[in-house]
C-alpha cells in the first residue's frame, strides 16, 4: 500500500464551494476510487491550499484507470473550474517526496 501525498490550489474565493461540494461525494465516484485501488483519501483545507493523504495500492495505476473514466470526468468538471491549475490525470508523478516519519525509527 502506497500513501501519496499531493497538494493543491483553489482559485481565491473558491473555498465554500469546494467544501460545499465535498460535503457530498456521489457513491459512484467513491466507487469508483475504491476499484481503482484508494482504501482512503483524505483532504485538509487551510486556505486556498489543499492538502491530498492518498492511500492506495498502486497510485500511477489508479491514476491512469481514472483519466478516461467518464464519472471522474464529471467530477472533475465540477472541481477544475474551482482550483488554480486543472488535473486532467495525465502525470506520472508520485506526489510529494517523503522525507522523513517517526514510523521508520527505532
Amino acid at each position: 500500500m502506497q500513501r501519496i501525498l499531493s497538494r493543491t490550489r483553489l482559485r481565491s474565493g473558491a473555498e465554500a464551494e469546494y467544501d460545499r461540494v465535498h460535503a457530498a461525494v456521489p457513491a459512484a465516484l467513491a466507487d469508483r476510487l475504491r476499484a481503482a485501488g484508494v482504501s482512503n483519501w483524505s483532504i485538509w483545507r487551510d486556505g486556498q491550499d489543499l492538502v491530498h493523504l492518498i492511500e492506495v495500492a498502486d497510485y500511477r495505476a489508479m491514476r491512469r484507470s481514472l483519466a478516461d473514466d467518464p464519472v471522474n470526468a464529471e467530477w472533475q468538471a465540477v472541481i477544475n473550474p474551482l482550483l488554480e491549475a486543472d488535473d486532467d490525470y495525465s502525470g506520472d508523478d508520485d506526489g510529494i517526496p517523503l522525507v522523513w516519519t517517526l514510523a521508520s525509527q527505532p
